[in-house]
């Protein structure tokens, strides 16, 4: 689907506030509210936005470990990077797991309770492929710029 100028001020628009009105959206891009809506609608089924989710400020919530893991497996057939991406996505904290090139396979983020439980994880990522599997381990001390959205204006321009 090629994407106008209102679509796109409308992707723009709900990623940064996905909670804003269809009443407003349809204000701020110049449509009606049933003409807003329908795109809306439209942008959903085509997959172009959605889910819609409630980030968590987890520092107010509640104690937790961040982390970044690397991994390199020495597996590298298809069925092994499978079976691992299989196992891992059953860690629910695991919350970012990005399959990458360069020097390490993927990239995983990971937020645990404490240390006992991120060493749990640990563990658990090891044991999948026993003796296959080297993770390296950075722990988050702080997050300078969390994800706000993406630079749409820039992404796609025509």
């Amino acid at each position: 689907m090629r994407l106008d100028k209102i679509n796109r001020n409308i992707l723009s628009l709900l990623q940064e506030d996905a909670r804003i009105t269809n009443q407003e959206l349809a204000k701020k891009v110049n449509l009606s509210p049933s003409s807003c809506l329908n795109r809306v609608k439209k942008l959903e089924e085509l997959g172009l936005i959605g889910p819609y989710i409630g980030v968590v400020n987890l520092e107010k919530a509640c104690r937790s470990i961040m982390a970044i893991i690397t991994v390199k497996l020495q597996d590298q057939s298809t069925e092994g990077f499978q079976n691992f991406l299989h196992c891992a996505k059953n860690v629910p904290e695991l919350v970012d797991c990005y399959t990458v090139s360069g020097s390490f396979d993927m990239i995983l983020r990971v937020a645990a309770a404490d240390m006992i439980r991120f060493n749990q994880i640990v563990d658990e990522l090891l044991d999948i492929i026993p003796g296959m599997v080297n993770l390296s381990s950075h722990i988050v001390l702080s997050t300078d710029k969390p994800f706000r959205g993406y630079a749409l204006d820039s992404l796609l321009e025509e």
